[in-house]
């Protein structure tokens, strides 16, 4: 009997969480976590939602199981059809896009983030790039931000690296201000910009001027080393919850999805022993 569950599970769940039932909904590729978060939601508390694969395109695929790269196309088996690039971002375009999955290098405290480059001036590290996210991240109805790097252990100098930062080194994907401090509103974009973020520390939601605020932690973790761990002065809600764990039926879902563990890898190492009471385990089952 499955009575707890690990910190991705808690994740999982969590970014499953902010789909709404019936919207379109785009996870971009390369995050198991937020693939698993699809499928949940569809299983689960969005059955109408629109699910298109990142890499492939396909529409509502029922893939057996999570593979190791996310452009393998067991992930478009049972899909109902398939779209092509020019088609997805015409979706979005149109304001058909209801929720799109964003992370980066950088993720500062308006929602920005950052997957092209560190360094201010001078670049000291090229990264990916954003694959389409600039355009999507303005025209998307709303984004879930996410990232398992939120935690940001000092060097021996005693100096932290934040994936949370004051602001990006550049603007991939467009949060709620712009580098100058444009609000969004502003540029006449369709899209609403980012309303969550997922971390393995806690959720976060933006209040009425676009700033990222603490909304909710995980049990086994304070506020205060959610502070430590964030690079800009953090804002709190008048409550700060809980983070919810999920029941055993999504648990299942999850594992039986992903025999593999795939997820596990985008989580570090620290991260691997964390684990929680489900919701609707019963006194006798935790003891």
């Amino acid at each position: 009997m499955i009575t707890r569950c690990t910190i991705g599970e808690m994740m999982i769940a969590a970014l499953a969480r902010t789909i709404a039932d019936g919207d379109l909904v785009f996870h971009g590729f390369g995050s198991p976590l937020v693939q698993l978060a699809l499928h949940v939601a569809k299983r689960t508390r969005a059955p109408h939602m629109v699910l298109v694969a990142g890499a492939t395109y396909g529409v509502d695929p029922t893939p057996p199981f999570l593979a190791p790269t996310s452009n393998d196309w067991v992930m478009d088996r049972g899909a109902n059809c398939w779209l092509d690039i020019e088609e997805l971002f015409d979706l979005a375009a149109v304001g058909r896009m209801g929720r799109m999955f964003l992370s980066g290098l950088q993720i500062d405290r308006w929602g920005n983030c950052n997957v092209t480059a560190l360094g201010r001036g001078a670049m000291t590290m090229k990264l990916p790039g954003g694959g389409g996210g600039a355009n999507l991240s303005c025209d998307a109805r709303r984004l879930t931000l996410w990232t398992a790097a939120h935690r940001a252990p000092p060097d021996a100098s005693g100096r932290r690296r934040f994936r949370l930062v004051e602001a990006c080194d550049f603007i991939t994907n467009l949060g709620h201000r712009g580098a100058d401090g444009t609000p969004r509103a502003r540029y006449g974009h369709i899209g609403g910009g980012p309303d969550w973020l997922i971390t393995e520390l806690g959720v976060f939601d933006f209040d009425a001027e676009g700033h990222m605020r603490l909304a909710a932690r995980y049990a086994d973790v304070s506020v205060q080393e959610i502070v430590d761990n964030t690079g800009f002065p953090l804002r709190m809600a008048d409550t700060i919850d809980i983070v919810a764990p999920p029941d055993r039926r999504i648990v299942e879902i999850i594992r039986a999805l992903d025999p593999l563990n795939v997820h596990a890898r985008e989580l570090r190492a620290e991260d691997a022993s964390r684990s929680f009471d489900l919701a609707d385990a019963t006194e006798k089952e935790r003891a």
